[in-house]
């Protein structure tokens, strides 16, 4: 199946020059949306995970039925200040500003093989401080899935893990 084509592209979303991938269309074809967890819980399944991992928000679709099929806890990687007690934040530099993203101090523990989902791998940033957050806890980042890469942005240099990205559009 050919699922890229099945990605609709919004032009000049969410600012001039940008083109978003919308994995949403993927989500109302319930055909390509199974190929879509199929083809990632078999790269997934390959890093022997213990836990999955997802970035808030598009990757907490992901994480919950890969975690559920793999009979794996699955954990939130989120914005601050959604996560009730004990947290654990990571600030991070954008092109624009700084970000950051939180987990629960008893989310991982020392050791534990994780593997991080994500729909998508632009510049690095998000995925890259999620690593990070993760590490921080003696958890090993075994892997990080995703759905698209955007690899002329050279996302994939920033992170310090194995990337693998089912789809990898050039641009036209």
């Amino acid at each position: 199946m050919d699922l890229l084509a099945r990605v609709r592209t919004v032009p000049d979303f969410p600012v001039p020059g940008i083109l978003f991938y919308d994995v949403a269309s993927l989500l109302e074809q319930p055909d390509a949306w199974q190929e879509v967890l199929d083809r990632l819980e078999q790269q997934v399944e390959a890093w022997r995970p213990d836990v999955i991992a997802g970035i808030e928000s598009r990757g907490f679709l992901l994480a919950a039925p890969l975690a559920d099929r793999l009979g794996l806890p699955m954990v939130m990687i989120r914005k601050p200040g959604k996560l009730p007690g004990a947290t654990l934040t990571h600030t991070y530099e954008l092109e624009y500003g700084a970000d950051a993203l939180e987990l629960q101090t008893s989310a991982l523990e020392a050791g534990q093989r994780v593997v991080i989902v994500d729909d998508l791998l632009a510049t690095g940033g998000t995925l890259s401080a999620a690593v990070t957050l993760c590490a921080s806890t003696g958890a090993e980042v075994v892997g990080c899935g995703l759905i698209i890469e955007l690899p002329d942005l050279g996302g994939r240099a920033a992170v310090k893990a194995p990337v693998a990205a089912l789809l990898a559009p050039t641009p036209a």
